[in-house]
This record gives structure tokens, C-alpha cells and sequence, in this order.
């Protein structure tokens, strides 16, 4: 048997090997005689194998806590939503279960919500911060942990996941939904309910497609409205100067609302919060594009349509910073994988042909399959978001509530 049969016999044998895992991903491997062959991998096992690293990395042995090292090691209800969805969406119960387990015992108060943030105290004890306002809630968490509680219901029908997904949901409505010129506005956290004046909005915490879903579950409050009334801010709050001469169409990692009359006031006023799309505002995209990928909704492809800067800027610049100004200029000169996960939302609705460019030179080359894992190390948060982005193109991240 000649070289060039052998090679290609070899070839065909790694295909079928691979066969059933998934659609296939090529990247280039020189091989010892220095001559280009394909090497061929699953876009499963690119989930599967980033997963089973981000444990070893991320979560805490024995507790599975989730821990962002980049943040002396400090656990948060964001980051124990994250571990959950993608527990979820790779059939790991064993994570999920302890993952929700240690979030119902060190996290949930009394009110069903979850505190925001656990990490060490001064005197080298472990609890939440509320020296911090740890012990205050970020609706974020709480509605990403509600939703992947019932996605696992869905998965797995164990019914104490429906029952503790519930009291959050109906928690939520309680204290981080208020009424603001007769509509429902989700704001921020648990405390912005007692403000007469200004209530802080974080945008990149509006799911519709959640409360899409909290609406079967909870139908004694208006989640359909909330998810109308947060398109119809969205599309206010991104347009709006805030204080600058223009926007760019990208909407704020944070706003504030005139709790009387709904006016919005730029987040700088309150110390410690900006107009930038950054690393907040850039979940938008992605929540948006789960939406339409989810219920086809129409006004989240409307809202992701106005997005143009993105694909202006990797077309003048081949690469997206994770920071923008709220008028478009650049706000940093460096590249995050967090940021093209995120923006695989608006790439795979609006313009797919350039987001191929985008994931395979931004998000593809991330994954090496000699290592079995990311090709170099992520942080928590670029960990995740490339990976939720890398599912949404790969069309992984299916609304496990509807039936198939």
C-alpha cells in the first residue's frame, strides 16, 4: 500500500470514528513531513472537552462551587447560573445537582432570591459578603438560575426542580419588577424597589425568553408584559444620547430610570456606572439571539438589526474590542473571547456569512484538539461566554421546554 492510500485510509477512518458526535470542524495540523492535512474534530466534543476543563478549573472539588479566580476567588449568582445551564446542556445532573445544592445551602435567603456574592472575609472565614452588599440579589442570577431549574425539569423530570424554581420566579416578580409609567421594568437588584427617585437598570439582565417560559409556570403575573415592556426599553435605552452627543445604537452596561415619570438618566450619575457597551451591555446580543433562535420573536431581530456598529467594526478593523463608548469610539485596545461569544447573537441572525469570519478566526481557533480543551487559558468569564457562544452557532443551546 503506497503512502498517499495509507494517509488517506487513515483519513476516512478518524471520519467514521467521529461520525456520530456531532458536525464536524477542520482545522489545519502540519504533520512531520511538513506537508497540511486536515485534522477533524466534533463541534461536541469542542463542548464536552471545554466543559470537563472548566470544572477542573472553575469549580471548587467536593462543592463544585463556582469560582472566578480572576476575582480572588469570589463566587457569584451569575457564575452559579452559568455552571448550571451548561450542566444542563451537557446532561451533567451530577454537577447540576451539587452545583444547586450548594447554592440553596450558602446563597438562597429567606425571600427564595440568591445573594450575589460569597467569597472570604477579613478574618479568613467563608460566607457572603454583606460587608459588600453581598447579601443583596442580581436579577440576572436570579432569573438564569430559575431558567436553567426548569430546563433541568424538562431534561431530567425530577419535579423538585419545577418546585424550586417557583418561589424564585414568583420572588422575582416581588421585589426586582416595579411599575414605572404603568409598565413592568426589571431593574437591577432586590433593593432598587425602595427608591422614590431612580431605579438601576443593567439591560444585558432583560431575558424575554424566560419569562416566555416563567409565564407557564406563574401565570398570576404579567411575565408577557415584562418581556414587551423590556423590547420596548431596550430599543429606547440604546437610542438614547445619554448625556453624549450620539449613540451608537449598542445599548449601556447600565442606565437609570426616573422612577415617577420613566425619563432616563446617564448611569455615570450614580458612582461606579457607565454608558459603555462593554461587559454587561454585550450579554444583549446574545440573550436577543437566543430569543429569536428560541421563538422566532421578531422584535429581537429588529432590535439586533440596529447592532450595525459590530460589523462595522470588524470590517474596518478585523476584530471587536469588548469595550465601546456609548457613541461607538473604541474605550480599549485589546481582544476578548467573551466578546465574540457574546456577539455570535447578532452574527447568526443578522449577518451569518461574516460571523462564520468571526468564529472561525475568534472563537474556532480558541479550541485546540491536542490539548483537548481551550489552546490557552480562559478567564471565568471569557470561559463561559465563548463557550455559550460557540452552542449558539452550533445550534446547541435548543429550548429544552418545548417538545422536539
Amino acid at each position: 500500500m503506497n503512502d498517499k492510500i495509507r494517509k488517506a485510509l487513515l483519513f476516512i477512518a478518524v471520519l467514521l470514528i467521529i461520525g456520530g458526535a456531532g458536525a464536524a470542524a477542520m482545522v489545519n495540523y502540519v504533520n512531520s513531513d511538513r506537508r497540511t492535512i486536515p485534522l477533524v474534530y466534533s463541534n461536541s466534543a469542542v463542548l464536552r472537552e471545554t466543559w470537563i476543563n472548566y470544572k477542573v478549573q472553575y469549580l471548587e472539588k467536593e462543592s463544585l462551587r463556582t469560582i472566578d479566580r480572576q476575582q480572588n476567588d469570589i463566587t457569584t449568582s451569575e457564575g452559579q447560573s452559568y455552571t448550571m445551564l451548561r450542566a444542563v446542556y451537557m446532561d451533567d445532573q451530577e454537577t447540576f445537582d451539587k452545583s444547586w445544592q450548594w447554592t440553596k445551602d450558602n446563597l438562597q435567603r429567606d425571600d427564595y432570591l440568591i445573594s450575589w456574592k460569597f467569597g472570604q472575609h477579613p478574618d479568613g472565614s467563608y460566607g457572603v459578603l454583606t460587608e459588600q452588599g453581598g447579601d443583596n440579589t442580581a436579577t440576572d442570577g436570579d432569573s438564569d438560575i430559575a431558567l436553567a431549574l426548569l430546563l433541568a425539569y424538562s431534561r431530567w423530570s425530577k419535579p423538585d426542580y419545577l418546585w424550586d424554581a417557583r418561589p424564585i420566579i414568583t420572588a422575582m416578580w416581588a421585589n426586582e419588577v416595579v411599575t414605572i409609567n404603568g409598565k413592568p421594568v426589571l431593574v437591577a437588584n432586590n433593593i432598587e424597589k425602595n427608591s422614590k427617585t431612580q431605579v438601576v437598570v443593567n439591560p444585558s439582565y432583560f431575558s424575554p425568553y424566560a419569562y416566555k417560559i416563567f409565564a407557564q409556570v406563574d401565570p398570576t403575573h404579567d411575565w408577557i408584559g415584562l418581556a414587551d415592556s423590556s423590547y420596548a426599553l431596550l430599543d429606547q435605552i440604546s437610542a438614547a444620547k445619554l448625556g453624549g452627543d450620539s449613540s451608537s445604537g449598542l445599548p449601556p452596561n447600565w442606565v437609570l430610570m426616573n422612577r415617577s415619570n420613566g425619563a432616563l438618566v446617564p448611569a455615570e450619575q450614580r458612582g461606579g456606572l457607565d454608558s459603555n457597551y462593554g461587559y454587561d451591555a454585550m450579554r444583549v446580543v446574545f440573550r436577543l439571539g437566543l430569543d429569536y433562535n428560541w421563538y422566532k420573536d421578531p422584535r429581537a431581530k429588529t432590535q439586533l438589526e440596529k447592532y450595525t456598529l459590530l460589523s462595522q467594526k470588524w470590517q474596518s478593523d478585523g476584530r471587536l474590542v469588548p469595550i465601546y463608548a456609548h457613541d461607538g469610539k473604541n474605550m480599549a485596545d485589546y481582544e476578548a473571547p467573551a466578546m465574540y461569544g457574546t456577539s455570535m447573537g447578532y452574527f447568526t441572525v443578522i449577518n451569518p456569512t461574516v460571523g462564520k469570519q468571526v468564529y472561525q478566526k475568534k472563537l474556532q481557533t480558541l479550541y485546540s484538539p491536542d490539548l483537548q480543551g481551550w489552546a490557552r487559558p480562559l478567564s471565568y468569564y471569557d470561559d463561559n461566554w465563548a463557550w455559550f457562544g460557540m452552542a449558539l452557532s452550533m445550534d446547541a443551546l435548543p429550548n429544552l421546554t418545548v417538545e422536539r
